[in-house]
Formats: structure tokens, sequence, C-alpha cells
């Protein structure tokens, strides 16, 4: 990755970014992930992004939030692509070693059950 980017340029940057799809007045399409930006990086976020989901119990929460919430397995799992970006992007700009409470917050409810 580029030195000196921000976490948006870095999404970006992999393609992880969202892109509208309009033509004219009338095709106004749902938002999908432009992938414009390095098809590697996308590749290699995919298999850490579902490991993470089936073992990190932070990543599992985060992703099952996404599927209640109405999004499809594969967009909650380029949503976990998206935020482990973000996640390695904080470990390197502040030197410190990934941290799974900080991905997601587990709500009460679920710790209780």
């Amino acid at each position: 990755m580029p030195p000196n980017l921000s976490h948006r340029e870095w999404v970006k940057f992999a393609g992880l970014d969202p892109k509208a799809f309009e033509s004219g007045k009338s095709v106004h399409k749902k938002m999908r992930l432009s992938k414009a930006g390095n098809r590697h990086i996308r590749s290699a976020l995919y298999m850490p992004a579902l490991s993470a989901k089936q073992h990190d119990p932070h990543v599992r929460a985060y992703f099952q939030h996404l599927i209640d919430n109405g999004k499809k397995p594969l967009q909650a799992v380029c949503a976990v692509m998206r935020k482990l970006l973000h996640a390695i992007h904080g470990m390197l700009k502040h030197d410190q070693p990934f941290d799974n409470t900080r991905f997601y917050a587990i709500p009460e409810s679920i710790i209780a059950e």
C-alpha cells in the first residue's frame, strides 16, 4: 500500500468502496463494490474474512448483525473485508497488534444468551 493514505483511501485503493450504478432517470440499481482497485488485495482479504467470521467471536457477531439487518452473506463478507482493511490500517498507523474487541462490540443481549 502506498504510504500516508487515510483508511478511506486504502479502501478505495483495494476496490472495496461502494459505487452507485445509475443510467439516466430510470435506472437506479443497488450500490455495488467498485472493484476498481487492486484485485490482489481483495483476494488476499477474502479468506481471512471467511476465517475470522467463523473463528473470532467479535467478527462473527458483526457478520450476524449485518445478516440480521438484511444483507446477503456475500455482502456481509465484503463488509468484513472492508472492516479488516480498516483494522490493518489502524494497526500499522499506530504500531499496535490486532484487538478484536475494537472490531465490533458484542451487544449485551447476545452475551447473556
